[in-house]
């Protein structure tokens, strides 16, 4: 799985691509502190347009990055998820705990 970010006026996007499973979900989590760590940023959107899959270790990165926005006192919300992530998503109910923004 790749990372990609962009950072501007204290929004950081976070792209995801590739797959994210449990092997993937841990060392995606330490990556993604380590970028709220440097950024600090007042609003985080997740990019999961280029996510062409995810299990329920997904939704456990999800979460986790919701409660540290939270913690940081920020917001999160995912943007423009891809079909099967999107399924994954909507199984769980996560648009009921954070906001999902579609742009297309």
């Amino acid at each position: 799985m790749d990372i990609q970010t962009s950072y501007d006026a204290g929004r950081l996007t976070i792209y995801l691509i590739g797959e994210l499973d449990h092997h993937e979900a841990r060392s995606a989590m330490h990556r993604i502190e380590e970028l709220l760590d440097e950024y600090i940023p007042r609003d985080c959107a997740l990019n999961l347009a280029g996510l062409s899959f995810m299990d329920s270790s997904g939704i456990a990165v999800i979460i986790k990055i919701s409660r540290r926005m939270s913690a940081l006192g920020g917001r999160a919300w995912i943007e423009d998820p891809a079909r099967q992530p999107q399924r994954v998503i909507d199984a769980a109910g996560i648009a009921r705990l954070i906001p999902i923004a579609m742009s297309r």
